[in-house]
C-alpha cells in the first residue's frame, strides 16, 4: 500500500519524492510506504486551509455537525476494514481495535458534532450595558497525533477543531498512518469541502517541525512524548501560538488493603497491559499496602504468567506485538537497566517467539518487577510498554508520597472501600485524572490532560472548544 497526503481535497504524493517504510509489527514485514513530507507539502496544505477557512467558519454549527456525523457514518460503514487496518498498523489485537479504537473514533466525531450545536457563550447585564462573549475560530490549526491509538486520537483532535470552525492540517504518526489515510477516503466520499481537513504524513523532523513552525498555524494540539512536547513549546512560545500538549506519564495504581479484591485485580491486569502497555494512561507503578502486598504479588504474577501473547488476529491473544523493532529493543533495554538497579524480574522481561505468519514479529511477554525504590530510573522514566513495577507502602501519607515521586502527573487509580481514603488520595495525588475503584472510564464532557511534565492545557468537552477558539468580550451600552 502507498499512503498519500490529502491536500485541498486531493490525494498527493510528497513533493520531495521521499518515502518511509510501514511495518506490520506482528509480522515484522514492510507492507507499504508513507510520504516523508517536508515544508513544501506543509505550505501547500496551509494554503488550502487558508482558502477554505472563510466559507467553513461561516457555516452554521449545525451544518458543520452534519459533516462530522457523515464522517462518523462512513466509519461505521467501513468498521471492519478500519479495525483490521488498525491491527495491522499497530500490532494491537483485533479485539481491541473492534471494541475500543474504532468505536471511540465514531464517538469523538458524534460528540463534538453535538457539542458544536449546544455550546454557548456568556453574557452579563449591568445597569448601563450588556457584556457578551464571542468565541471565534482561530483559522488554521495543527493536530499532531501519536502511534498508539491512531484513529482514536486522530479524531479526538480534529473533531473539536473542525466543530469550532477551524481548518486543520493534521499529521498522524508516520509509524501508524494507515487509518488516517483511509479516513481521507471518507473525507472525499462524504463531501467535506476541499481544504477544510488536510492530512500530511511524514517524520517529526521534517513534516512535524515544518508544521509547527508554519506562520499560518495559530494553534497546535499534540499528543506524544515529553521531549517532543518541550521542543514544540519552545518553537511556539516566541510567536505566542496556543499549545495543547498531552505528554508522557508514569502513572501510579494505589491499592489499599481494604479494596474490593477481585474487581481490583482484574482491572489492574488490564490497566497494566492494555495495548501492550502502550497507553499513556496505563498504570506502570503499582503501589500496594504492605499487609496485602504478598498476596497481591503472588496472585498478580500467576495471572500475568497465564496471559497469551500472540497473533493479534487470534481471538485468544491477550497481547499483540509492540509497535516496532526499535521500540521493542528500547523496552528490553529498560528491563536490563532495572536488573542493574537491583530489580527482581518476577515474570516476563523477554521476547516471545510466535509461530506462523508472526514468526518475525515484535512480541514481548508482560513483565513485573519488584525490589526497586521510588527514586530509581526505572520508576522515574516512562517505558511505554508491557512493564510494571511493584512497591509496598504502609499508610495513606506514604502512598501519596510515592504516587507523587515523579516529574509526571497524568493519571492515577486508587483502590479502597473507604470513602475518606479515596477522597484524600484523589485530592492529594498530583494527576490530571484520578480514577477511584476503576480505570479508563471516560466521559467526553470532562477535561482531560496532565500536570507537571505530563502536559499543558486540557482536552475534552468545552475545554477543547475553548482551546480551538479565540475569546472576544464585547460591551454593548444600553444608552
Amino acid at each position: 500500500m502507498q499512503v498519500q497526503n490529502l491536500i485541498a481535497g486531493q490525494f498527493t504524493e510528497p513533493r520531495s519524492g521521499e518515502w518511509l517504510d510501514i511495518f506490520n509489527p506482528a509480522t515484522g514485514q514492510v507492507f507499504g510506504k508513507v510520504p516523508n513530507s517536508d515544508a513544501g507539502d506543509i505550505d501547500a496544505a496551509a494554503s488550502a486551509a487558508q482558502s477554505a477557512f472563510a466559507d467553513w467558519s461561516a457555516l452554521a454549527a449545525a451544518d458543520r455537525a452534519v459533516h462530522l456525523n457523515r464522517l462518523a457514518d462512513w466509519i461505521e460503514r467501513n468498521f471492519e476494514e478500519l479495525a483490521r487496518a488498525e491491527c495491522d498498523d499497530t500490532g494491537k489485537t483485533l479485539r481491541q481495535a473492534r471494541t475500543v479504537d474504532i468505536p471511540r473514533a465514531i464517538a469523538n466525531l458524534r460528540f463534538f458534532a453535538a457539542l458544536a450545536q449546544t455550546w454557548s457563550s456568556e453574557s452579563h447585564s449591568t445597569p448601563n450595558a450588556i457584556h457578551y462573549t464571542l468565541r471565534q475560530p482561530l483559522g488554521v490549526v495543527a493536530c499532531i497525533s501519536p502511534w498508539n491509538l491512531p484513529l482514536y486520537l486522530f479524531t479526538w483532535k480534529i473533531a473539536p477543531a473542525l466543530a469550532a470552525g477551524n481548518c486543520v492540517i493534521a499529521k498522524p504518526s508516520e509509524i501508524t498512518p494507515l487509518t488516517a489515510y483511509l479516513l481521507c477516503r471518507g473525507v472525499q466520499e462524504c463531501g467535506l469541502p476541499a481544504g477544510v481537513l488536510n492530512v500530511v504524513h511524514g517524520s517529526g523532523a521534517t513534516a512535524g517541525e515544518s508544521l509547527v513552525k508554519h506562520l499560518a498555524v495559530r494553534a497546535v494540539s499534540f499528543t506524544g512524548g515529553t521531549k517532543t512536547g518541550k521542543l514544540i513549546a519552545s518553537l511556539l512560545a516566541p510567536r505566542f501560538v496556543k499549545a495543547s500538549l498531552e505528554l508522557g506519564g508514569k502513572n501510579p495504581n494505589v491499592i489499599f488493603a481494604d479494596c474490593d479484591y477481585e474487581p481490583m485485580m482484574q482491572t489492574t491486569i488490564r490497566s497494566s497491559f492494555a495495548n501492550q502497555g502502550q497507553i499513556c494512561l496505563c498504570g506502570s507503578r503499582i503501589l500496594v499496602q504492605r499487609s496485602l502486598y504478598a498476596r497481591f504479588r503472588d496472585d498478580f504474577v500467576q495471572r500475568v504468567n497465564k496471559m497469551v501473547v500472540g497473533d493479534p488476529l487470534v481471538e485468544t491473544s491477550d497481547l499483540g506485538a509492540v509497535v516496532s523493532k526499535t521500540h521493542l529493543e528500547k523496552i528490553l533495554g529498560c528491563v536490563d537497566w532495572a536488573r542493574r538497579e537491583g530489580g527482581n524480574v518476577l515474570v516476563g522481561g523477554d521476547i516471545v517467539s510466535v509461530t506462523g505468519r508472526c514468526q518475525s514479529g515484535f512480541f514481548m511477554r508482560p513483565t513485573v518487577i519488584e525490589g526497586l525504590n521510588a527514586a530509581c530510573r526505572t520508576n522515574q522514566e516512562e517505558i511505554f510498554g508491557p512493564v510494571v513495577t511493584l512497591q509496598p507502602f504502609d499508610n495513606l501519607d506514604e502512598a501519596v508520597e510515592r504516587a507523587n515521586a515523579t516529574r509526571y502527573g497524568l493519571s492515577a487509580s486508587v483502590w479502597t472501600r473507604d470513602a475518606a481514603t479515596a477522597l484524600a488520595c484523589a485530592e492529594k495525588i498530583a494527576a490530571g485524572v484520578v480514577w477511584v475503584n476503576s480505570w479508563l472510564v471516560r466521559d467526553l464532557r470532562t477535561p482531560f490532560g496532565g500536570m507537571r511534565e505530563s502536559g499543558l492545557g486540557r482536552e475534552g468537552g468545552v475545554e477543547a472548544m475553548r482551546f480551538f477558539t479565540e475569546t472576544k468580550s464585547i460591551c454593548l451600552p444600553s444608552r
